[in-house]
């Protein structure tokens, strides 16, 4: 079967926006909500991982995250956890729309989140070369999620839809 350059390509961008949703589905509760929990919630071994990650990036705005980071993660355990787990959700079921949708409310999300910052962290010059360098990967997976989103190209109907559209064929041709 022949497929189009762009449905490969929406193809394989699917395939990392799951694997980057299955990720963010186990992180985000796991790490990211170590910024705005107590660490006495959390199991040692996840804690030790969360000082390594600090130390390692020299993140000082997770090591000491001030008020708009926490309600950056705030936002994203409310907003982007629950859109993740509905794209995993969309791939299991084959809902090609809802890949699509997903997407561009990722993909939009991460701009967002990462344009503030990232803008704090150049802004104040206090970000290392490789925290930078840490980052860059997902502002690309944010520009790509977006115009995946916004280029949908995948030639298969919503189970739903085609539902939908199988009845009203035959409403036509009665």
């Amino acid at each position: 079967m022949y497929y189009k350059p762009m449905a490969i390509i929406s193809k394989a961008v699917d395939v990392v926006w799951v694997l980057s949703s299955l990720t963010f589905a186990v992180v985000a509760p796991l790490f990211d909500s170590q910024v705005v929990l107590p660490r006495a919630l959390y199991p040692t071994p996840l804690v030790r991982v969360h000082r390594w990650f600090v130390t390692e990036f020299d993140h000082y705005l997770v090591a000491d995250p001030p008020p708009f980071f926490r309600g950056l993660v705030w936002l994203a355990l409310a907003f982007l956890w629950p859109v993740c787990i509905a794209n995993i959700y969309a791939v299991i079921t084959r809902r090609h729309r809802w890949i699509a949708n997903t997407s561009l409310m990722a993909g939009v999300f991460f701009l967002t989140y990462l344009s503030a910052m990232l803008g704090e962290m150049l802004g104040s010059g206090r970000a290392t070369p490789k925290l930078v360098r840490f980052y860059v990967p997902f502002v690309l997976l944010a520009v790509i999620l977006v115009l995946r989103g916004l280029c949908s190209c995948s030639e298969l109907p919503d189970t739903a839809g085609s539902v939908a559209s199988s009845s009203s064929a035959q409403k036509k041709r009665l």
